[in-house]
């Protein structure tokens, strides 16, 4: 018997449906599913909701019925524990996602036995203080995001790496993200498209109000440290959530997990394939 987590995006009614689907093909394959509160919440299906912190337990692999930010979920639930995590296009852009809902379940089949290849992709660890809860520590698959909280005045934050001051940012904020996430909120703000299997840090500014506005892109055994000087303070999001406040002489530190992500693929994708068709590049 295997143990498939489902992760869905719970604003289309498409995909729970799919979702209430595959757990009742699953239960009749001798398999079970199984999915965190608000994904049981939002499929009708309160018998298979377990608790979050222990998610990841014992899944031979996550099934995402969403777009990019369901699989992003599934990363913030399942970590570093290496559980294969398979994403079923209910989305739009959906650079992630690999198979189309109506290939669900031969999919799953193919991934139950063996019969597909895993695209391993850097994550980002992310350590900061919030709130008085101590020490706290995220991955990120596609990015960490240290910006104003609100739109009055230039963020002021000084950049270290590896304890050595680089300088110091007057920007409405600045991003640290992988090569995964070079194609999401880095490239809208004017940042390099940097190939996913690559291992790097990149850190962009977002309206950086100096004469140095360009990204940066450091090895991976980099830590690197973004330190709030503005007196008002600022926010930390990462893969997209809100996570913390934070106050003037806080630090967020940023470095490469030793542990990847693990994507499931069937064959090959070629990545400038994938940028072409996602960004309607055709030739001309």
């Amino acid at each position: 018997m295997a143990v498939i987590g489902l992760i869905v995006h719970r604003g289309r009614p498409e995909a729970a449906a799919a979702a209430r689907d595959l757990s009742v093909w699953l239960a009749s394959q001798g398999h079970q599913a199984c999915m965190p509160p608000e994904e049981a919440a939002a499929t009708s299906c309160p018998g298979l909701q377990v608790d979050p912190a222990r998610f990841a337990a014992g899944l031979d692999a996550v099934v995402t019925l969403g777009g990019d930010g369901s699989i992003l979920r599934a990363v913030e639930l399942v970590g570093e524990s290496g559980v294969p995590i398979l994403g079923v296009n209910f989305g739009r852009m959906a650079y992630l996602t690999e198979v189309v809902p109506a290939d669900a379940h031969s999919a799953i089949e193919r991934v139950l036995a063996g019969e597909h290849h895993v695209s391993e992709r850097m994550l980002l660890t992310v350590e900061f203080d919030a709130g008085g809860r101590g020490r706290q520590r995220r991955v990120a698959l596609n990015e960490a995001v240290v910006e104003r909280p609100a739109a009055s005045y230039a963020l002021r934050l000084g950049v270290s790496f590896n304890g050595e001051r680089f300088t110091t940012y007057a920007a409405d904020g600045l991003i640290v993200c992988t090569p995964t996430g070079s194609t999401a909120y880095s490239l809208s703000a004017g940042g390099p498209v940097i190939d996913p299997t690559h291992r790097a840090l990149l850190l962009t500014p977002v309206s950086p109000h100096m004469l140095f506005g360009r990204s940066v892109m450091v090895a991976p055994e980099t830590q690197l440290q973004l330190e709030v000087l503005s007196d008002r303070g600022a926010v930390l999001s990462v893969d997209g959530r809100r996570l913390a406040e934070l106050n003037q002489h806080d630090e967020v530190v940023c470095s490469a997990s030793r542990y990847p992500a693990r994507l499931v693929t069937f064959g090959t994708r070629k990545f400038h394939q994938v940028l072409k068709t996602k960004f309607g590049l055709n030739d001309r």
